[in-house]
């Protein structure tokens, strides 16, 4: 068996770190989890309690980790006063406005 067989018949586990928009306030959140898709769905069903009253989100952006304790550091720095900075910056060069 070649080594790309071996390579697609492996599953990875990923972990993400992502950052919702209130569609409500403009403010953002920071997250993380192991289902992407499932997560973004509670917040906007009202499932989680900090951002319940601030429907409807809208994910802006993403970050997939193979390593959970790399994904949950990452996570960790974002909501830092220097992490939100340069998320801010990050995000804004990514949906072209300045900084």
């Amino acid at each position: 068996m070649s080594g790309s067989a071996r390579f697609a018949e492996r599953t990875y586990n990923m972990f993400y770190v992502y950052v919702l928009k209130s569609e409500k306030d403009g403010n953002c959140y920071t997250g993380f989890s192991i289902d992407l898709k499932k997560r973004v769905e509670e917040h906007n069903k009202g499932r989680v309690e900090i951002t319940k009253n601030r429907r409807p989100l809208l994910l802006v952006y993403y970050e997939a980790f193979l390593d959970e304790k790399a994904a949950r550091r990452q996570e960790l720095f974002y909501k830092t006063g220097q992490g939100r900075r340069i998320l801010k910056k990050r995000l804004s060069f990514i949906h072209g406005e300045v900084a």
